[in-house]
């Protein structure tokens, strides 16, 4: 336990050291990775952020890890539900435990597997190329935000993917995306400036209330497009397409109540099932969104910043695509498996990854707990939860050969090469039982849009340009203030894009960029 601990603010001031030495809008998390370089030896240590969250164990060990999340698969803590509950309304995946989460747990499954996401590329390939196209506007006029466009094309894919809903995002505005972002605007994991704002209640469960009304109307449509189905005999049903999310739950739920001694046959829907329904659907448009759109934004980072990965990355599309880039989509949504032979795209996901982890994940103590530390010590936990820190577990010298380098080859190499990593070490959408049910959607996004993008499309950070701009329109305020404190701290171990404090950990200022052809950089 770090020493310097209050009974008024338990550790709050020992983080708030390292909180100053990283910029002030930085993701906390990065605040606790620096801090738990100093427990290297033991790879846990207890943390006490009385009074705006229970003490947590903090874990970077894969040992310690597997054992929490593997072996013991401890509950979420009842504070994951208290933050979730403002986004997704109600228990979700995210924060439910035991059979509940069992049970909707495979009420969903079906619309995640591997075969119904592999049956959405052509979905996603043609979001992507609207994407493309925003792209391609803005060419030669100046400064875009890049997270702006990336989160547009995340919603519009989940949007599809989770409810059919064909409204193009990216042209225009939906009010689900609305109401969500004045959510998350309104929102915080932590900061209780946010957390006790008066006017966040009201604003919070209004446009919860929004997103309920939009999602039970599909809900409704849905329904009832199954029960006509079902009354169809097999040679009046229309061809069977592509199913969304909510589609196949609905199906299994239906199919799994019928299941059931004396069942009726349900005429209406069932209102317990639209309740569960609308969280998880909330949820999955929270994490379909805000993380994929960051994780997306820092893979054209580092496309940037290693050309010589982006070449590899070209000529490995040429090989699979041909050296045509215009027929990369059709080629795409004729064979959607084409996406599994792109070995290298997938490499240097998992490196940005693994640097750019969006979240990570806290799991609750049982009467008798314990977690073993590096030096095979028994930490009893049934007074504290545990906080799994993706961000030191993935920067973890111990584990990962070279950790502060960016090398997608490690990904690639032999086991028992020094770069191959320990798979237990890796867990950007946790593993176990309670992995991230969209993960596969969130590898075939990523790897669709790098492709249709990376060949003939390069994109730059304008950091430099926006700090210059924003110092030119700075107010007589804003220089009294600077004169006075000095300039902020403006970037993060050298990284001038570090990670918010976000939902998903999205870039700062939502990453200003120039857009060019590939041919004229």
């Amino acid at each position: 336990m770090p020493k310097g601990w209050s009974w008024i603010t338990g550790h709050l001031l020992v983080l708030k050291k390292y909180q100053d030495k990283i910029p002030p809008n930085a993701a906390v998390a990065f605040a606790m990775r620096d801090l738990s370089q100093e427990y290297a030896d033991t790879e846990l240590f207890l943390m006490d952020f009385w009074p705006v969250y229970p003490p947590l164990f903090t874990l970077f060990g894969p040992e310690a890890i597997n054992e929490v999340c593997n072996e013991y698969n401890l509950p979420k803590t009842a504070a994951v539900a208290s933050i979730m509950k403002p986004v997704t309304g109600g228990p979700d995946l995210v924060s439910m435990n035991g059979d509940e989460w069992k049970y909707w747990r495979s009420i969903f499954n079906p619309g995640f597997s591997s075969g119904a996401m592999l049956n959405n590329v052509p979905h996603i390939v043609d979001s992507v190329l609207v994407f493309r196209e925003k792209l391609i506007e803005n060419i030669g006029k100046g400064i875009v935000s890049l997270d702006e466009l990336t989160t547009k094309l995340t919603m519009e894919v989940i949007l599809k993917v989770t409810l059919d809903d064909g409204s193009n995002h990216q042209r225009s505005p939906h009010v689900i995306a609305t109401a969500l972002g004045r959510i998350l605007h309104w929102h915080s994991f932590w900061d209780p400036r946010v957390l006790l704002h008066p006017l966040r209640p009201f604003v919070q469960k209004y446009n919860g209330y929004l997103i309920k009304k939009y999602i039970r109307e599909e809900l409704e449509k849905q329904f009832n497009e199954i029960k006509a189905e079902s009354s169809l005999d097999e040679l009046h049903r229309k061809p069977k397409g592509i199913k969304s999310i909510t589609s196949l739950a609905l199906k299994a739920y239906l199919e799994e109540q019928q299941t059931k001694e004396g069942a009726p046959k349900k005429d209406v829907l069932d209102e317990t099932f639209v309740m569960y329904a609308t969280y998880q659907i909330r949820l999955f448009l929270f994490a379909g969104t805000d993380t994929t759109s960051s994780i997306l934004v820092y893979i054209y980072h580092m496309l940037a910043k290693h050309p010589d990965w982006a070449r590899q990355l070209r000529n490995e599309h040429d090989e699979i695509f041909g050296s045509d880039p215009a027929k990369a989509a059709s080629l795409l949504k004729e064979t959607p498996s084409l996406l599994n032979g792109c070995k290298l795209t997938l490499a240097f996901i998992k490196e940005t990854l693994r640097l750019y982890a969006p979240a990570g994940t806290t799991r609750a103590s049982i009467p008798g707990g314990s977690v073993t530390d590096l030096q095979g010590n028994k930490q009893p936990i049934q007074d504290a939860g545990v906080n799994i820190l993706h961000q030191a577990l993935h920067a973890n010298p111990r584990v990962w050969a070279r950790p502060k380098e960016f090398l997608p080859e490690r990904f690639l190499v032999a086991i028992g090469d020094e770069l191959h990593p320990d798979p237990a070490a890796f867990r950007p959408f946790e593993q176990g039982l309670r992995n991230c049910i969209g993960q596969t959607l969130v590898w075939n996004e990523l790897k669709v849009a790098v492709i249709l993008t990376c060949r003939d499309l390069k994109i730059r950070d304008a950091y430099d340009d926006f700090d210059a701009m924003k110092q030119r329109e700075m107010t007589a305020w804003g220089r009294w203030k600077t004169s006075l404190f000095g300039q902020p701290i403006k970037t993060l171990h050298g990284d001038r894009a570090y990670q918010t404090d976000s939902g998903g950990l999205h870039p700062v200022d939502g990453y200003p960029c120039y857009v060019e052809w590939m041919s004229d950089s």
